[in-house]
């Protein structure tokens, strides 16, 4: 099978759709004859022209609004806002107009709308570009959010995405966006609320989000050597969320370390852990573990910022102690 990057694969999709359904197009800042920041629409605007790769001004809740019009209206759109934090300037239209108007017309309006962008910490980015925000999300209801962790999933779920009813925050880490995996030719979509168990074990289960699931694969193919058998479990999406798969891992090893790069209070984990201790008490051998960065804004300075977010030394650690509890 090819092998191309996380990015390509998400833009490869998102080419073929356009090519099926000429109700999607393109919002954001420079993703017209640019291709945007991340190369998320590079060479599009070339078969689809400006009126469908549209560049806008620096106004997010301008464009995001005008989009939440036209999916309303039947059109398609995805907004491509670059990086998370940016989105924030519109949250009055995503909260409360984009996660509800179906609830509020009954069913009768739609709002097939994907808002795309880059998360997370890397690069030294500071902490106006570098945050993740999907627990807020997940925790409004009418969103669906996804966080494919590669290639593979990046143009699955894209396509899903934009072929629903349903407004997706589709957020792709910056540390994935150029990592490569095999993606097939033939035509594939991903269901959202299905998560892929990554690695079979017997020892302990690791449910890992984002970046934290490559970075958990390779630490457990480490601790293989020593004996230690780890099942990981990427969710894939957080609404919904794939409980069932994890309580049934669960069920089968006794023991769950949840490892977020981003921040532990009020977090994915938090509600991950509480359905686990509803709905699978008995199954734990041990207290449920979290690993997630520190509660705190993200540092400027490389050095600070690789303290802030768990290494490979603090996953092993998490994995070896819950093991050893």
């Amino acid at each position: 099978m090819r092998e191309i990057t996380y990015t390509e694969a998400a833009r490869e999709a998102l080419a073929e759709q356009m090519a099926i359904d000429p109700s999607i197009f393109v919002v954001g800042e420079g993703i017209g004859e640019r291709g945007g920041n991340f190369n998320t629409t590079l060479g599009l605007y070339e078969k689809y022209g400006p009126m469908r790769l549209r560049d806008t001004p620096i106004v997010e809740r301008g464009f995001v609004g005008l989009c939440a019009g036209a999916a309303m209206t039947g059109a398609r759109p995805v907004v491509d806002f670059m990086i998370v934090d940016f989105i924030l300037d519109s949250m009055g239209e995503l909260l409360n107009q984009i996660s509800k108007v179906q609830y509020m017309s009954s069913g009768r309006i739609k709002m097939p709308m994907v808002l795309r962008g880059c998360i997370g910490i890397g690069g030294a980015a500071a902490t106006h570009h570098s945050g993740s925000y999907y627990s807020i999300f997940a925790h409004i209801p009418g969103f669906r959010v996804a966080l494919p962790s590669t290639p593979y999933d990046a143009k699955g779920l894209m396509k899903t995405a934009l072929t629903g009813d349903d407004p997706v925050m589709f957020l792709e880490h910056r540390l994935l966006l150029n990592r490569r995996g095999p993606v097939p030719e033939a035509e594939y979509s991903l269901p959202f609320g299905e998560a892929a168990i990554l690695r079979a074990g017997a020892d302990a289960t690791v449910v890992a989000l984002a970046v934290m699931a490559p970075k958990v694969l390779a630490v457990c193919d480490e601790l293989a050597k020593e004996g230690l058998d780890i099942e990981v479990i990427d969710p894939r999406t957080v609404a919904p969320l794939d409980v069932p798969t994890i309580l049934e891992s669960v069920h089968k090893t006794g023991r769950l370390l949840i490892a977020d790069e981003t921040f532990g209070p009020c977090g994915i984990g938090a509600e991950i852990s509480a359905q686990v201790m509803e709905n699978g008490f008995d199954d734990l051998d041990a207290p449920i573990a979290r690993l997630n960065g520190a509660h705190t804004p993200t540092p400027y300075s490389p050095t600070l910022e690789q303290a802030v977010i768990p290494d490979d030394a603090a996953i092993a650690r998490a994995i070896q102690d819950l093991v050893a509890e």
